[in-house]
């Protein structure tokens, strides 16, 4: 129990501060021990109310013409993701999963040194949109999702709030898909309810802390450890 607390603790702490990669940091944590299929349905119940939270405090940043698109898409992806985590054989998921890290990682190091702010193209938004659905369906991975938004968006209130808009929308899906095709058990919500004040507490540590940490260092330095992480995890099943 003692690493669930940690990495809800960590990935909370993380989505407070920077409004993404808590279900990297989450799952990273957790994966070298446990089954996709067992972590991603907590994470889910845990985060739900998180993009909630988030979302509403940067509300005067929305901007829906960037958000409801994305979310379409990232719907679309989410059920190939959500039926492929459910019959998968778990070594074949965590190999995928660690490449994944690795290969998102790395394009968000190079986004973060190399910032372009723009609309960007319908071809790579539809692309992403629907890429990042399959990671959330597999296991609420929207990283390449955050690449993408930190393109069309201004600042940190502007990403922040329309991600969490989009990872509400997605969430919602995944919360009933889940439920029906029995990925998201009583133990498993049981699970998540325990854990809910450690993610209470690392959310609000992170809100606090984002007035005065360099959001841009603690991603950086969040980004390299996922890299390092998904890299060991892919070794491990080699």
């Amino acid at each position: 129990m003692f690493w669930w607390i940690t990495a809800t603790v960590c990935a909370f702490f993380i989505k407070g501060l920077c409004g993404f990669a808590n279900t990297l940091v989450f799952t990273t944590i957790l994966s070298f021990g446990n089954d996709n299929a067992n972590i991603s349905p907590v994470e889910l119940v845990l985060g739900y109310p998180t993009n909630l939270i988030v979302a509403w405090r940067e509300r005067k940043s929305i901007r829906w013409s960037v958000c409801l698109p994305l979310a379409a898409l990232v719907l679309a992806g989410s059920v190939p993701g959500i039926l492929f985590l459910k019959n998968a054989d778990t070594s074949l998921v965590k190999l995928f999963f660690g490449a994944a890290i690795v290969l998102v990682g790395v394009e968000m190091l190079w986004s973060e040194s190399h910032p372009a702010k723009g609309r960007g193209s319908r071809l790579a938004l539809g692309v992403i949109g629907v890429l990042s659905g399959l990671l959330c369906g597999l296991y609420g991975v929207g990283a390449l999702l955050g690449a993408y938004v930190s393109r069309v968006t201004e600042d940190s209130h502007g990403f922040k709030a329309n991600i969490c808009v989009v990872f509400f929308a997605e969430n919602t899906l995944r919360l009933v898909l889940y439920s029906l095709w029995g990925i998201l058990t009583p133990a498993s919500l049981f699970q998540a309810l325990t854990l809910a004040p450690a993610m209470l507490a690392g959310l609000g540590l992170g809100i606090f802390s984002s007035r005065y940490l360099d959001e841009k260092r603690i991603k950086k330095a969040v980004i390299l450890l996922l890299i390092f992480s998904g890299a060991a995890l892919v070794a491990g099943q080699l």
